[in-house]
C-alpha cells in the first residue's frame, strides 16, 4: 500500500474531472510540477543530498508510484493547463529506479488525456548510472530532454557524488553520458556548486562544453541549512548513520554545512564562467541563469528563483501528496493529495497563494532598495535566513554572490538587450567584448573582479584552476 493512502481511489476520483464550471476562477493557467515517482529513493548516496532524508516522511513504505496515481497525475496535469505547452517533468530521488515500462505507460496516458492543440514535452532528471540502450532508445523515440547530474571533472565530481560504499560515481555517469550521445538524446547538464568546485568555475564550464559537448547547463548552489543542534549531524552527510535513521531535513536554521557553497564565492564562480561565455559562446552554449537574466531585462521572469513571486513549482510525491515546492517537501507545506482533491484546486488554494506571495511581501529593506532587485527579487525563499546589512532577518544567504553577479554582468547583459531590440543577434556582444579587451590592455585588471591582470585571467586560454577540464581531473602545475 502507498503511504497516507486516501479514502478515494483513482477510479472513484475520475468523477471529479475538471470542467470549465469546476475550474477555480483564480487558478494559474500553467505551472511546472516536478513528479517524484520513486520518492526520495536513490541508487547513489551524494553527501549533500538532503532529499535522501525525505524517506522519513513515509517510513516503512516502498516509495514507488502506483498505476492509479500515475493515471490520476497525468490526467489532472493535462486538465489543469490552459497554455498550449505542457511539461511532464520527472525527478527524484532517481526516477530510473521505476524502469522503462513505467514511463512507457506515462507516455501512453499523455496521449490518452491530451486535448487537441496541447503540446506535451517530457523532461527527465537522472544521475545517469542506469542509462543503457533501452533507456536511451526510449528517450530518443519520445523526444525526452534528459538532465544529467555532473559536478565537473572526475576529482571534483567524486568529492560528494558517491555511491553507498562512498566510492566516486564519475565513471558510471560518463558511461551513461556516452549512451545519451550514442543515441542522439537531447541532454543538458545540472551541476551543483559546492565547497569542492566553487573555485573552479571556468574549468568546470570548459569540461562540460569541450569534453561533454553540452549546449545547455544549469548551476545550482548547494546550501544545506542547519541549527546549532543539527550542524554536527548535517556535516556528516545525509546517508544513513550506523544504528540510526536519517534525520528529516527541513528549511530551518541559520548555519550551513561544510559542503555548502560560500555566499560570495557563488558569485565569483558565476562570473568566472560568464566572462568565458561572453567572449566565446553566446548563442552557442546556453547557461540557465544567463538566459533568464537577459529575459528579466525585458520584464519576463522565466525562473521562479528570481521572479517577484513564486508558487508555480510544486512537487508531487510518489503517493499523490502535493507540496508547495520541490525545496519544501516537509509537513508544513503539504497542500493535500491529488486522489482527494484535484491538483489545480490545491494550486489555487489560499495556502499556495500565500506561499507564492510571501516571497514578495517578506523582502527585507535592503532587498527593496537594491539596485538589482528587478533581476534578483530576493532569490529563493529557502535561502533567506541571513541578516541584512541593517540586522534585519530574512536576507538571502547568497546575497553577496548574487549582487556581485548581477552588477558585474549587467553592462554586458544590457548591451545584449540593446542589440536584440535593434534587430541584431545578442551574440554580437562577443565582437564588442573583443574590441573592449584590446582597449583594456593585457595588464589591466580583469573585468571578472578576480584581482588578477587580464592577461593572466580571462585574457588567457588557460583557466587559473588547479584542475584541467579533462575526464581525468588530474592536477596541473600552476
Amino acid at each position: 500500500m502507498e503511504a497516507t493512502l486516501p479514502s478515494c481511489t483513482a477510479a472513484s476520483c475520475d468523477d471529479d474531472r475538471l470542467t470549465a464550471e469546476t475550474r477555480p476562477p483564480d487558478a494559474p493557467p500553467c505551472f511546472h510540477l516536478l513528479a517524484k515517482p520513486s520518492g526520495s529513493t536513490c541508487n547513489i548516496d551524494c553527501k549533500y543530498c538532503f532529499f535522501l532524508s525525505k524517506e522519513a516522511l513515509y517510513p516503512n513504505e516502498k516509495h514507488r508510484m502506483s498505476e492509479g496515481t500515475l493515471d490520476t497525475y497525468i490526467r489532472q496535469l493535462l486538465e489543469s493547463h490552459r497554455t498550449p505547452e505542457i511539461i511532464v517533468a520527472w525527478q527524484g530521488g532517481e526516477p530510473t529506479l521505476m524502469k522503462v515500462e513505467f514511463f512507457r505507460r506515462a507516455v501512453e496516458l499523455v496521449e490518452k488525456y491530451r486535448r487537441p492543440g496541447q503540446v506535451v514535452k517530457h523532461t527527465f532528471q537522472t544521475n545517469g548510472i542506469l542509462l543503457d540502450d533501452e533507456w536511451c532508445e526510449f528517450f530518443k523515440q519520445h523526444n525526452f530532454l534528459v538532465g544529467l547530474s555532473v559536478d565537473g571533472p572526475r576529482e571534483l565530481h567524486d568529492t560528494f557524488r558517491v555511491d553507498r560504499r562512498a566510492q566516486g560515481t564519475f565513471d558510471l555517469v560518463m558511461r551513461g553520458w556516452s549512451q545519451l550521445r550514442k543515441h542522439g538524446v537531447e541532454f543538458n547538464i545540472l551541476c551543483t556548486v559546492n565547497a569542492a568546485n566553487q573555485h573552479h568555475g571556468r574549468s568546470v564550464y570548459r569540461f562540460f562544453r569541450d569534453e561533454l559537448g553540452a549546449k545547455w547547463m544549469q548551476f545550482i548552489p548547494i546550501i544545506e541549512r542547519a541549527t546549532e543542534q543539527t550542524i554536527q549531524v548535517a556535516n556528516r552527510g545525509w546517508s544513513e548513520q550506523p544504528g540510526s535513521k536519517r534525520v528529516l531535513y527541513t528549511q530551518t536554521g541559520n548555519l550551513v554545512t561544510e559542503r555548502s557553497v560560500g555566499a560570495q564565492q557563488y558569485g565569483v564562480f558565476l562570473m568566472d564562467i560568464f566572462e568565458e561565455w561572453v567572449r566565446h559562446d553566446v548563442g552557442r552554449v546556453f547557461v540557465q541563469l544567463f538566459d533568464v537574466t537577459l529575459e528579466a531585462l525585458f520584464g519576463r521572469h522565466l525562473l521562479c528563483i528570481h521572479a517577484p513571486t513564486c508558487g508555480l513549482g510544486p512537487a508531487l510525491e510518489y503517493n499523490g501528496d502535493l507540496y508547495s515546492c520541490d525545496h519544501f517537501v516537509e509537513p508544513g507545506y503539504r497542500l493535500g493529495n491529488i486522489h482527494e482533491t484535484h491538483m489545480l484546486k490545491l494550486m489555487a488554494s489560499p495556502e499556495q497563494r500565500k506561499f507564492g506571495l510571501n516571497k514578495l511581501e517578506s523582502l527585507t529593506g535592503q532587498c527593496r532598495q537594491c539596485e538589482v532587485r528587478a533581476l534578483c527579487n530576493g532569490g529563493c525563499p529557502k535561502d533567506r535566513f541571513a541578516l541584512s546589512r541593517d540586522g534585519e532577518e530574512g536576507q538571502n544567504y547568497l546575497c553577496p554572490g548574487l549582487e556581485l553577479f548581477f552588477k558585474r554582468s549587467r553592462p554586458a547583459m544590457e548591451t545584449m538587450a540593446k542589440l536584440f531590440r535593434s534587430g541584431r543577434p545578442p551574440s554580437d556582444i562577443m565582437a564588442i567584448t573583443a574590441i573592449e579587451d584590446k582597449r583594456r590592455g593585457a595588464y589591466a585588471p580583469c573585468p571578472c573582479g578576480s584581482g588578477r591582470k587580464f592577461r593572466f585571467c580571462h585574457g588567457s586560454d588557460t583557466p587559473p584552476s588547479a584542475f584541467d577540464a579533462t575526464t581525468t581531473g588530474e592536477r596541473r602545475a600552476s
